[in-house]
């Protein structure tokens, strides 16, 4: 355990933290933060993979997706990427508009990771005009849109559980240079003010994650953005699925090596840390934030709504090497029902507009 670590409970009440704490500490601490550290995360050569790194597919379908909306909506092209990882989603969306699309684009980046900061301006910066940031809050507020894919699964999160009637803060502590769990009475004002506008109601020895970040983060998002588009691609659960008997341990995890690891408190700032988000409680606390529902979609939906299918080519190359080849399987594996995308959902959410469903769609 690192000197930063036991500082941290040092200064703690009762030696004990929230696992919102640990959490922050884990992976945003700006030295021993796993997003902060000089180290590939993405990819092989990383701890897990994205949707944007199977192929460019994706971040083309987004670029020709957002110009129909953009026009549909009568807004200037700004489109905004929170947590832009290496830059991937980025290169291929720029290169798409580029391409075909060919009229003038502002293309911000929040990033608060000087390492994958400094992978985008090696992937790209020299080729495309971009903004790049480390926080919102030094954007000035715009119309047009503002997207994330896997940002919300990776908010640090309270933890709390239901035993013996009663509800209780799952802490984190330190003991001979290793960290546990202690279960303390919850009296955090915050997560029992969700549960009561969730309408969450725990099982006996059922654990669920609170995500008091994501509050913060919508309210972030709402002043940044003066009319437009919230899309938010991610993994989660609506409340009725939270219920479910399989989500009784909750959905906090890690990852190390591409391998789930399910003790988190294992190897802090080595690894990935994540879990499911609350569906609902974004699109509840989206509307009170004036960002209100448009949709929401499976992956695979959405891609096949925005019209991915028109990208497949239709000749038939035997060569299973070839770029045709490689991205029609692409494709496939995005909109096959066992793929990736089903998986994850998109959530369309719009501020100041008031579009419906059909208006965001290809036809």
């Amino acid at each position: 355990m690192n000197t930063f670590f036991n500082t941290l409970f040092s200064s703690a009440s009762n030696k004990l933290i929230s696992y919102a704490k640990y959490i922050e500490a884990a992976l945003y601490h700006p030295e021993f933060g796993y997003y902060m550290r000089d180290k590939q995360k993405i990819g092989r050569q990383g701890d897990f993979i994205t949707t944007s790194n199977i192929s460019d597919i994706y971040g083309r379908m987004m670029a020709k997706w957002f110009f129909h909306v953009c026009k549909r909506a009568q807004l200037e092209p700004v489109f905004c990427e929170l947590g832009a990882g290496n830059g991937r989603f980025a290169k291929a969306f720029l290169h798409e508009w580029m391409e075909t699309i060919q009229t003038p684009l502002t293309y911000i980046i929040v990033e608060s990771s000087p390492f994958h900061r400094k992978l985008q301006r090696e992937l790209f910066m020299t080729d495309f005009p971009i903004v790049q940031v480390e926080s919102l809050n030094e954007v000035a507020a715009f119309e047009g849109m503002i997207f994330s894919n896997e940002l919300f699964d990776a908010l640090p999160v309270h933890v709390i559980e239901k035993q013996n009637g009663k509800l209780y803060e799952i802490m984190v502590g330190i003991r001979n240079d290793e960290l546990f769990e202690q279960k303390v009475p919850l009296t955090n004002s915050d997560i029992l003010s969700f549960l009561r506008e969730s309408k969450i109601e725990l099982t006996e020895q059922q654990r669920i994650e609170i995500p008091l970040a994501m509050v913060e983060m919508l309210r972030e998002i709402s002043r940044s953005l003066l009319k437009g588009f919230v899309v938010t691609a991610d993994y989660g659960y609506t409340n009725e699925e939270w219920m479910d008997p399989r989500r009784a341990k909750g959905s906090l995890r890690g990852y190390f090596q591409h391998q789930m690891v399910d003790d988190v408190l294992l190897q802090p700032g080595e690894m990935d840390i994540t879990t499911h988000i609350h569906f609902d409680y974004l699109i509840q606390k989206g509307e009170q934030e004036n960002v209100n529902l448009i949709t929401k979609l499976r992956q695979d939906e959405f891609l096949l709504k925005a019209g991915i299918l028109k990208e497949l080519a239709n000749h038939y190359d035997p060569n299973p090497f070839s770029e045709v080849s490689k991205r029609n399987r692409a494709i496939r594996s995005l909109i096959m029902p066992s793929g990736i995308s089903s998986y994850f959902h998109v959530v369309i959410q719009q501020k100041g507009l008031n579009l419906s469903p059909n208006d965001v769609f290809i036809e």
